[in-house]
């Protein structure tokens, strides 16, 4: 662990033994990778691979499915590891989990689940969560796909946009959010599982995005998609309602992915603040760098107190939607100062996409986008007070 880190004292010797192990993976099995699938736009999946022969992809799940038996902590710790030198893989993790996984184990059925599971957690396969359409996302109102019963079938139409992990070689099934009726004059929104491969379901070019260039993500189309009645997930009308608890839980991890991320850039100015001679001296030897990397310091240190709090009172059984919003704004903001800093430190190198501070730099915008936006974050933490 790295001496510019702060340790929560309330980390266990367990969870303390899983960060060193998961930040040496992330050292010596993803770093070196990082730079070429970011230029090549390609996710490693013999890396993926190895994560799920470590166990990464089961770890809050219990030992009867497959997984590892730990908690939602633990996930968080190895999504903040991988953040710190590879957010495309660290995002990849952490939906691969949350939105894969963890909706078959939360609202699967015992034949679902049986069927999904083994392979989510184990790693040998991915899932996605189709939600966000061009003009759907956090509005569920907007939600234009629908899917219709026809003879024990769904039948799916419409359009997803954003969706992660669901054009890979080993992605096995897409979960749609979708108007299956109406009732009280409001939109009734299940989720339907689809399968790769399903006859009308489109897994259309990825995104030429700014960053997170090797984690895979897609447009979807679905024209006419029948799927067997029980593909349903979860209760009917409920889906939207269901996917919030998941996307309140995704908030967490994603705040210590962006840990990671600030952290990552704090250990390379660092890093080269020692190394850089400037007019005869070490950068790091002129106050103003020394105060900037105190707030650097400073950021890391806030955004982790901020996910551990929100995790703990997850895996804890009480309330944490406010905490897990306050983590997810405090976290990428620290992820998205810390990378302009880091950049700024490293100067002209700091715009070449060889170095991690301007993948970094690069990546850390959709921090403040993804599972919803700051000013969604900021909505939420209005409504604690009573104030909306």
């Amino acid at each position: 662990m790295s001496e510019n880190t702060l340790i929560d004292p309330s980390l266990t010797d367990e969870e303390r033994e899983l960060s060193a192990m998961l930040r040496s993976f992330a050292d010596d099995v993803v770093a070196p990778r990082s730079y070429e699938a970011d230029r090549t736009r390609t996710l490693p999946l013999d890396v993926v691979a190895k994560m799920g022969e470590l166990g990464l992809f089961g770890l809050p799940f219990p030992e009867e499915v497959g997984g590892q038996g730990g908690d939602y902590f633990s996930l968080c710790l190895a999504v903040e590891a991988l953040g710190r030198v590879d957010q495309s893989m660290a995002i990849t993790l952490e939906a691969a989990v949350s939105l894969g996984a963890m909706p078959i184990f939360r609202f699967g059925t015992a034949e679902q689940r049986e069927r999904w599971l083994p392979d989510l957690v184990a790693g040998r396969a991915l899932a996605g969560f189709g939600l966000t359409e061009p003009e759907a996302g956090s509005d569920a109102g907007a939600t234009r796909t629908t899917a219709r019963l026809d003879d024990g079938a769904w039948v799916v139409n419409g359009s997803k946009q954003f969706i992660t992990n669901s054009g890979t070689d080993i992605t096995r099934f897409v979960t749609v959010t979708a108007v299956t009726g109406e009732s009280q004059g409001k939109k009734e929104i299940s989720t339907i599982i689809v399968p790769s491969g399903t006859p009308g379901f489109h897994v259309l070019p990825a995104y030429d995005k700014v960053g997170w260039h090797a984690s895979d993500t897609h447009p979807l189309a679905f024209d006419d998609v029948r799927v067997p009645e029980d593909h349903l997930l979860g209760e009917r009308g409920r889906g939207f309602a269901a996917f919030l608890h998941i996307l309140d839980e995704g908030r967490i991890a994603i705040a210590a992915l962006a840990t990671g991320a600030a952290e990552g850039c704090l250990e390379a100015a660092v890093e080269y603040s020692r190394s850089r001679n400037v007019f005869g001296s070490p950068l790091s030897s002129r106050q103003s760098m020394q105060f900037l990397l105190a707030r650097m310091q400073l950021r890391v240190h806030n955004a982790r107190l901020a996910w551990h709090h929100a995790a703990r009172l997850r895996d804890a059984g009480r309330p944490f939607k406010t905490e897990a919003a306050i983590a997810k704004l405090t976290a990428s903001d620290a992820a998205m100062d810390n990378a302009r800093d880091a950049t700024q430190v490293f100067g002209g190198n700091g715009f070449m996409n060889e170095f991690a501070v301007a993948r970094h730099y690069r990546d850390s915008k959709i921090l403040e986008i993804g599972e919803g936006t700051t000013e969604v974050q900021l909505l939420v933490i209005a409504r604690s007070l009573g104030l909306v």
